[in-house]
Formats: C-alpha cells, structure tokens, sequence
C-alpha cells in the first residue's frame, strides 16, 4: 500500500539554465561531459498541430536542470553531441515512460538509445497502482504537480514561467526518483528483468504521422453503421484529416471521431437538416459545406470493404497455441501483482505461437523473448506449447 504523504507547495528550485542559442550548448556540454547519469524527458506540441514535433528537451544532471530549445537552435547538428550521450552506454538516461520521448527524439533528431532506467517501468515492475510520475513525486517527495500542463502548446514562444517550472520539475526529481526505485527492485531481486525491459524500450520506432485512409475502421461504433454509412464515414474521414492538414490542426480540433460517426449515421441533406439533428453549430458553420459534398460523394460510391483482420492468416493450432500462452501470461500476472505485459508482451506471444519451439535451442533463437525471461519462464513456455500441439494431434 502506498503510504499517505502530505503534499507540500512546489518547492523552490535554482532557475533552470536555458539553452537557446547555439553560442549556449558549450556550457551544456561541458555540464554534461563526465555525467555519469542524466534524467531525459521532451515536450511536444500535439495538441496543437497537424504534425507534432519535439519543442523542449529537458535534461537534469545530478548538479543541475537544462532546457534545451530545439524550435530556436533550429539546426538539428547543434545536438549531435547530445545523441552521442543519449546512445552511449555507459551513460545512464533515466527517463520516466520513455518509449514516447525515445520515439519523438528518434524521429525528430535520428537519435539512438543505449542505457535507459524507465522510472514508469519500475513502478509497473513493483506492481504499483499508480505509475504515473504526478504519483510518483508524491509519494516519494510530497510535490504535487499540476498536470494539467501537459495540454500546453509547448510551441508558443516565449515560454511562460508556468511551463518552465513544470518543465524543469519533470527531470528534477528523477535521478533521485531513480535511486529509490532501484533499491526497491533490488530488494525484490527484480534488477536483471528490469533492465531487459528497459533495454527493449531503446528499440521503439515511431509509427505515427503517416495519416491511414483506412483508419476510419477502428473508429468506436463503425461495426454497427449500414453499408451507406459507411461509405460516407470514408469520404467524412478523408475530408476531416484534409482540413486538418490545410489549417495545420490536430484531427480532434476539426471534428471528433464521434462526430464523424454521427455524421455518417445520419446522413444529413442539408444544412437545415444537420441543425435539426442538433449537429454542433461551429461544425455547421465552418464545415457544413463541406460535409454535405462529403454525404454526397458517399452515397454515389460504393460501401467498402472491411480490411482482414490481423489473425485470420493464423490456422487453428496457432490460435490454441496463443490462447493457451496467453491465459498462461494472465494467471503468471495475478500472481505477481503486475500487468501481463510485463509478463511477457503480446507480439512475443504471438512470435512463439507461430514459431513453435520444441527445443531449449529453438526457444533461445526467439531474440524478442530476451535473456532474463528465457531463463525464467522457457521451461514453462515448451511444457504449454508442446501440450498444445500433442493435445491437437491426438485429435486429429
């Protein structure tokens, strides 16, 4: 149970050093040369815009805060020697949820990861409720955070002093963060499966920013519209991200998912007629032009045609197989107090379904599944798959 701590005001920090110029990445560096250890994290503008980008990389040493502001130095080189810290491996980068920053830094900047404490991780390992860092800092140094910055428009320049505060305060607090959590899994004996979870965290890839023409299909309520709403749904899904991209807005800020749903539902005619369904008026009035060509253009094509889902491919042992290791997966979890994913991810599961180790040797060529749960679940992990199969030829 996590143990009850009065929040205090937010404490008074030395002022951040802001790094904006490129005559002010030589302090920087020279900050960071010899740095055994830093605490990383980024702020984007995703909210606000059509195409996000990374606007401020915080970086915390165990002396002092930097905030370093990308959109002003403007030439991605002047943060060479930063990606040569962040992908070195004997330098630790404690990160709090680092899969996103490592992504965005990744996509924006072409940097590459080596050396990461995920402090969320280590909560998720611990089996705590909650992982969030707003729980963290209170729990472990009575800093109440006000989150509700993570909305800001992290573009605007120049930055109020609210958001700096905030900023700093998210790298601040994390090496120290960083220790406890360390000492926890070490006395749960968790170190060695903490860092090969950590490590997998250095090989995510953004897939993002590529807008999806098909991805109106995984809209809540899509499954239940008739083959004419659907068709519109299509035509209300291309326009919506086009006026997205033409006023540079998030999708959300044009219309939401819902909204478009709706839209398809119903069918609208004319502009009276969306009024009278009680379609929103800034809706009607900015883009009811365009919705009703949108309605138009639906109801002349034809309905498409759902996209296969992802396992029809799969034959029925590989379906037994995953069930088999996925109900495996869950009750493990349970007994643990932790999520079933840090268990054992679910493409790793699928992996051993289709390939079907028999062997202690075929089991090790999986490299997804990793060292420490090798050595920990494989003789579990053959025992299900081989009963599986046996059990699927007895039948035959």
């Amino acid at each position: 149970m996590t143990p009850h701590r009065s929040t205090q005001p937010l404490p008074a920090l030395p002022s951040p050093t802001m790094v904006a110029k490129p005559e002010q990445l030589t302090g920087f560096r020279k900050a960071i040369q010899g740095s055994l250890r830093l605490a990383v994290d980024t702020e984007s503008n995703s909210l606000h815009t059509y195409r996000e980008q990374v606007c401020l990389i915080q970086v915390s040493t165990d002396q002092a805060d930097f905030l370093i502001d990308p959109l002003q130095l403007r030439r991605k080189s002047d943060l060479d020697f930063f990606g040569d810290v962040l992908a070195n491996p004997k330098i630790e980068k404690v990160l709090h949820a680092a899969e996103y920053d490592v992504m965005v830094l990744k996509r924006d900047f072409g940097f590459t990861f080596a050396g990461i404490f995920d402090t969320m991780l280590a909560t998720r390992i611990l089996g705590r409720k909650h992982t969030g860092l707003g729980a963290a800092l209170e729990e472990h140094f009575g800093v109440h955070v006000n989150k509700a910055n993570q909305r800001a428009n992290w573009g605007r320049r120049p930055l109020p002093a609210n958001l700096i505060q905030y900023a700093q305060l998210d790298t601040h607090f994390l090496l120290p963060l960083r220790d406890r959590l360390h000492s926890e899994l070490a006395r749960i004996g968790a170190l060695e499966e903490a860092y090969e979870i950590f490590g997998e965290v250095s090989s995510a890839e953004w897939n993002g920013g590529h807008f999806n023409p098909d991805g109106y299909w995984l809209l809540r309520g899509v499954r239940s519209l008739a083959p004419t709403a659907l068709a519109i749904l299509r035509e209300l899904y291309l326009y919506r991200d086009d006026q997205a991209r033409q006023h540079d807005l998030p999708v959300f800020k044009v219309m939401s998912d819902s909204i478009l749903v709706t839209l398809a539902s119903l069918a609208p005619r004319s502009i009276d007629e969306m009024y009278q369904h009680k379609v929103p008026g800034q809706h009607i009035q900015q883009y009811g032009t365009g919705i009703l060509a949108c309605v138009q253009r639906g109801l002349q094509s034809s309905p498409p045609t759902p996209p296969h889902k992802r396992n029809n491919h799969y034959n029925d042992l590989v379906l037994h197989r995953f069930e088999a290791l996925h109900a495996w997966r869950k009750k493990r979890a349970e007994q643990r107090g932790v999520p079933s994913d840090i268990i054992m991810p679910k493409d790793v599961l699928w992996e051993l379904a289709e390939v079907a180790p028999r062997t202690d040797q075929q089991l090790a060529a999986i490299h997804t599944l990793g060292p420490w749960r090798l050595k920990t679940y494989g003789d579990e992990l053959l025992h299900i798959l081989t009963t599986v199969d046996d059990a699927q030829a007895a039948n035959q």
